[in-house]
C-alpha cells in the first residue's frame, strides 16, 4: 500500500493538530496527519492548561498573545468547547531580585499590549485570603492569564482542519523517515507503508528526537517525568481563581473545577526515556513518586495551607519534553530540505500552540519564517547537542530554570567542555572565566588579582566590571588578544559564486582581490538575515565571517539561496579547522610587524585588506578590521598551528603591554562604537534602512541584490521607527540588558535591543528603535527628550548622533599608527 501528501505531519498532539489547522487556514488540502496511536494520546491530554501568554522575550510574547485571541474564536468557529476562559495571574515574588525580575517582566509585558502590573502584598492577600502572603514583597498580575482544557483545544484544532481538507489517520505509528540525497522524501509506517511527502512537519513531542537522527537530524529533546496532584473540591474559592506561580517555590496552582492543580518544576528532574519498554504506550501514566514532589508539596501548603485541609484526588506523573535551553525548536532542519520540526515545548505546549502553528504553517508555505523565530529556531544547535549524554546532564538542569531566577549573564552549569577552543588550556592558565554562549567554552574575562573567578550573579552592578574595565582600558592604550575561533567561517568557491553573493549581499562584493567588505545578506522582503565579513579570495573564491550562534541557519539559508537561484559554487564550513586571534590595540601594529617581518602601517597594510602572513614560524592570513574600534587584525590560523602562533604574539607582545581579553570586554567595546549585534538590534524583521546601514547598501551595483526593490520601497514611504543608540544620563546608571521600554517626552516609542556599560567612554548605552513619522527626519529624532525605564523607574537619556568612542573612526582604521 502507498499513500502521498503535499505535507505530512507526525503527531497527533497540540502541537500538530494546530499546524494542521493553521494550514487548512493558508488553503493547504493536501495534508496527512500521522498518530501513532490515537491524538492527545502523547503528552497533550495530561497537560495542565495554563495559558500564560506572558514569555521570556518580546517575540515568544507575540506568539502566545495570538493563543488569547483564537481559542475563543475556535469555539465559535468549530462549535467545539475549548474550555477557555481568563483568570488572570500573580507571579509571586519573596525576594529583592525577584522583585527586580518581575518589574522587568511588567514592563516586557505593557510593551507587547498585555495588561501586566506590580501590585502589593496587601493587594495580593485581599484577591485570596486562603493564600499565606507574609512573605510576599510583592507581585505580577497578568490581566490575560487564563487555563483551557487541554483535550477539548485539540478537538477543536481538529475540527477545524477536518473542516480545511485534513486526512488523519490513527494508530499508524512513523517507524522512520526517508531522504534522497539533502532533500526529505517520505515517512516509512510500522507496517511498513511508504508515504511520500513534499514536505514534513515533524511534531511528535519527545519521540522526535529518535526519528530525526534517523536521517542525520540533530533535535535535542529530552523527556523527563512531569508531575502534579489534583486535590479533593476545596470550599470557598473565589471565582475565577487566578493562576499562581510561587516562583521561589518553583510552583503553580490553578483551580480545576473547584479543586486544585498543584505542580512545579524541580531543580534536579528525571529523565525518561522515550524508547524504553513504556514508550509506546498511549495515554501513559508514570509511578506516583512522592519523594521527588515532596518539595512541591511542601512549598504548596506553606503558600496554600488550605492545601493540608483537603486530600489528593489524582497524582499525575507524565512524560513532557524539554530543550537545553528551555525553548523550544521550530523550523526548517538545516541541511535537509522538506523536513520541518516543531517540538520541545518545555510545558508551555497548551499556550504556544496556537502561535507555533500558525508561524510554523506559514514556514512551510511560505519558505520563510514569518517573523524573527531565531530564538527558537532549530538551528540553534548543533548535533553534539543532540547526544541522550548532553542531554541528559543538561535538562536534569533546564527543567528548574523555568521557574528559576532569570540572572542577567546567567551561565548553565552542566554539560559543560562541550566545545572548546584550541587555545582552552593557554587561556585557563591566564586566568579565563568561561561561559558557554552558543555552546563554545569561551573566555569572558580574564581575572587577576582579587577580581572574581566565577560569576556572581546580580540585578544590578556586575563582579565582572571592573576586570572588563581593566582589558577594555588596557586595550585601548596598549593591545589585547581576543579569541573569535567560534565565529562562523564560509569559503564560498565556483564560478557562480560572486553572483550568488552579488544577489544576497546589499554591498557590492566585486572588489580585489584581498579586500574585505562589511556587508547585510537581506531576504527578498528587505530583513537582516545576516550580518557579515565578506574577503575576496580570488575571482571565484570568497571567505563569509558571520556570527557564532547563528552557523547552522547562515550555511541552511545560503545553500537554500544558492539551490533557489539555480547558481554553481560550492559552500565549505572552514569553522572548526580554523582558529581566529584577534590582535587589536595601538600596540598591535608593532606587534604584528614584529612576528611577521611585515610593514603594517596603513600605507601598506589598509583597513578592510588581507594578506597571507607568517605568524613567528606559523603561517595564517590576517584581515585588517576590527571589532571593537581599536587598530587591529583577525589573524586566521590553521588549528595546528594555532599554539605556534600564539607563542610568537605572547613574545613579542610581552614588551609592549599585550593582555588576554573576554567576550565582556568586546561586547562592551562594540556597543561603544555603535556596531549592531545580529540577533539583538539587528535580524530578519529589521531593514539596514531602519538599523541605520544604508551606507552598506550599494544601490547601483551592476544586477542589483534581491532586497533593492523592497529597499526602495521602504525608502519612499519613509521608515516609520529608525534604530538609536542612547546614553543615559544619570551617575548611578542601571544595568541595561534589553527590551526595556523607551519613552520620548512621556509617550512610549519604542523599547532597548541591547545595552551595558562602555568602559571606555564611561557612559552606560543601550541601542533601540524608537517610531516616528514617516516624513520625521533623523536630525529631529536626535534632538527629542528621552527615557529609559528600568525595573520601574525611568531614567533620562540622550540620542547620539554619533558613536562616544573615537567617532571619526581614526584609532580603527589605523590613521594614527606611527606611519
Amino acid at each position: 500500500m502507498r499513500d502521498s501528501a503535499e505535507i505530512v505531519i507526525v503527531g497527533g498532539g497540540v502541537i500538530g493538530l494546530s499546524i494542521a489547522y493553521h494550514l487548512s487556514k493558508l488553503g493547504c488540502r493536501d495534508v496527512l496527519l500521522l498518530e501513532r496511536h490515537q491524538v492527545t494520546s502523547g503528552t497533550s491530554w495530561h497537560a495542565a492548561g495554563i495559558v500564560g501568554p506572558l514569555r521570556s522575550s518580546m517575540n515568544l510574547t507575540r506568539l502566545s498573545i495570538y493563543s488569547t485571541e483564537l481559542f475563543a474564536a475556535l469555539e465559535a468557529e468549530t462549535g467545539q468547547a475549548t474550555g477557555y476562559r481568563r483568570t488572570g495571574g500573580y507571579w509571586l515574588a519573596s525576594r529583592p531580585e525577584r522583585l527586580v525580575e518581575l518589574e522587568r517582566t511588567a514592563a516586557l509585558g505593557r510593551l507587547t499590549g498585555l495588561n501586566a502590573d506590580m501590585v502589593a502584598p496587601g493587594e495580593i492577600a485581599a484577591a485570596l485570603p486562603q493564600m499565606r502572603c507574609e512573605d510576599l514583597l510583592g507581585g505580577l498580575w497578568v490581566e490575560e492569564d487564563g487555563q483551557v482544557n487541554p483535550v477539548d483545544l485539540c478537538m477543536a484544532y481538529l475540527k477545524g482542519a477536518k473542516a480545511g481538507g485534513l486526512r488523519l489517520r490513527e494508530n499508524c505509528p512513523a517507524a522512520r523517515l526517508e531522504r534522497k540525497g539533502t532533500r526529505i522524501s517520505g515517512v516509512i509506517t510500522a507496517s511498513g507503508e511508504r508515504i511520500e511527502a513534499g514536505s514534513i512537519v515533524l511534531a511528535g513531542g519527545v519521540w522526535s528526537r529518535d526519528l530525526a537522527a534517523g536521517v542525520g537530524a540533530a533535535v535535542p529533546v529530552q523527556a523527563v517525568e512531569h508531575m502534579y496532584i489534583v486535590t479533593e473540591p476545596v470550599p470557598d474559592l473565589p471565582q475565577p481563581f487566578p493562576i499562581l506561580r510561587d516562583l521561589e517555590g518553583g510552583i503553580y496552582i490553578k483551580e480545576d473545577a473547584g479543586r486544585l492543580v498543584l505542580g512545579g518544576f524541580e531543580a534536579a528532574a528525571k529523565p525518561w526515556d522515550a524508547a524504553g519498554p513504556n514508550g509506546n504506550t498511549p495515554f501513559l501514566e508514570l509511578p506516583e513518586d512522592w519523594e521527588q514532589f515532596e518539595g512541591f508539596l511542601h512549598a504548596g501548603l506553606a503558600r496554600m495551607p488550605v492545601l493540608g485541609e483537603v486530600g489528593v484526588q489524582h497524582f499525575m506523573n507524565g512524560p513532557e519534553g524539554f530543550t537545553p535551553d528551555t525553548k523550544q525548536l521550530m523550523g526548517p532542519v538545516p541541511g535537509l530540505q522538506g523536513l520541518y520540526v516543531a517540538a520541545g515545548f518545555n510545558s508551555i505546549g497548551i499556550v504556544s500552540s496556537a502561535g507555533a502553528g500558525k508561524a510554523l504553517a506559514e514556514w512551510v508555505v511560505e519558505g520563510e519564517a514569518p517573523m524573527d523565530l531565531w530564538e527558537v529556531d532549530v538551528a540553534r544547535f548543533a548535533a553534539p547537542e543532540a547526544t541522550p549524554r548532553f542531554l541528559d546532564a543538561r535538562v536534569r538542569e533546564a527543567v528548574g530554570e523555568q521557574f528559576a531566577l532569570h540572572w542577567p549573564f546567567k551561565q548553565k552549569q552542566s554539560a559543560r567542555g562541550l566545545r572548546r577552543l584550541p587555545l582552552h588550556q593557554r587561556w585557563q592558565e591566564a586566568g579565563a572565566v568561561f561561559g558557554a554562549p552558543a555552546g563554545w567554552e569561551r573566555p569572558l574575562w580574564f581575572a587577576q588579582g582579587d577580581e572574581p573567578k566565577a560569576m556572581i550573579y546580580s540585578q544590578g552592578g556586575q563582579s565582572w566590571w571592573p576586570a572588563a574595565k581593566r582589558e577594555a582600558q588596557t586595550l585601548s592604550r596598549k593591545a589585547a588578544l581576543f579569541d573569535l575561533s567560534p565565529f562562523a567561517k564560509f569559503d564560498i568557491v565556483g564560478p557562480d559564486s560572486l553572483a550568488l553573493l552579488q544577489r544576497l549581499a546589499g554591498a557590492d562584493l566585486d572588489v580585489a582581490a584581498g579586500r574585505a567588505v562589511y556587508t547585510q545578506l537581506l531576504s527578498k522582503r528587505g530583513g537582516i538575515e545576516a550580518d557579515a565579513t565578506v574577503t575576496r579570495l580570488s575571482e571565484t573564491g570568497f571567505r563569509l565571517v558571520g556570527g557564532a550562534p547563528t552557523r547552522l541557519r547562515d550555511l541552511a539559508w545560503l545553500t537554500a539561496a544558492r539551490d533557489r537561484l539555480g547558481l554553481h559554487a560550492e559552500i565549505f564550513d572552514a569553522t572548526s579547522g580554523t582558529a581566529v586571534l584577534g590582535l587589536m590595540g595601538p600596540e598591535a601594529q608593532a606587534i604584528l610587524e614584529e612576528v611577521s617581518g611585515l610593514d603594517c602601517s596603513h600605507a601598506a597594510f589598509p583597513f578592510s585588506t588581507a594578506r597571507e602572513i607568517e605568524i613567528g614560524m606559523a603561517v595564517g592570513s590576517a584581515l585588517r578590521i576590527s571589532f571593537v574600534g581599536e587598530s587591529g587584525w583577525e589573524l586566521s590560523i590553521a588549528n595546528e598551528l594555532v599554539e605556534t602562533a600564539f607563542e610568537a604574539l605572547q613574545q613579542a607582545g610581552a614588551k609592549r603591554g599585550l593582555i588576554p581579553a573576554g567576550l565582556f570586554c568586546l561586547e562592551a567595546c562594540r556597543l561603544e562604537k555603535g556596531f549592531r549585534h545580529w540577533g539583538h538590534d539587528i535580524g530578519p524583521e529589521d531593514s539596514p534602512l531602519e538599523a541605520g546601514l544604508g551606507f552598506a547598501l550599494a544601490w547601483d551595483k551592476p544586477g542589483g541584490f534581491e532586497a533593492r526593490e523592497a529597499l526602495l520601497r521602504q525608502r519612499e514611504a519613509g521608515l516609520t521607527r529608525r534604530l538609536l543608540l542612547l546614553a543615559l544620563e544619570a551617575e548611578d546608571p542601571p544595568l541595561l540588558l534589553h527590551d526595556e521600554p523607551i519613552y520620548r517626552a512621556g509617550r512610549l516609542v519604542g523599547q532597548t535591543t541591547s545595552g551595558g556599560l562602555g568602559f571606555r567612554c564611561g557612559q552606560a548605552l543601550a541601542f533601540g528603535y524608537v517610531a516616528c513619522e514617516p516624513s520625521q527626519p533623523r536630525a529631529a529624532l536626535l534632538e527629542a527628550s528621552y527615557e529609559i525605564e528600568v525595573a520601574g523607574r525611568r531614567y533620562p537619556a540622550r540620542a547620539l548622533a554619533r558613536p562616544p568612542y573615537d567617532p571619526q573612526g581614526l584609532r580603527q582604521r589605523g590613521r594614527n599608527d606611527r606611519r
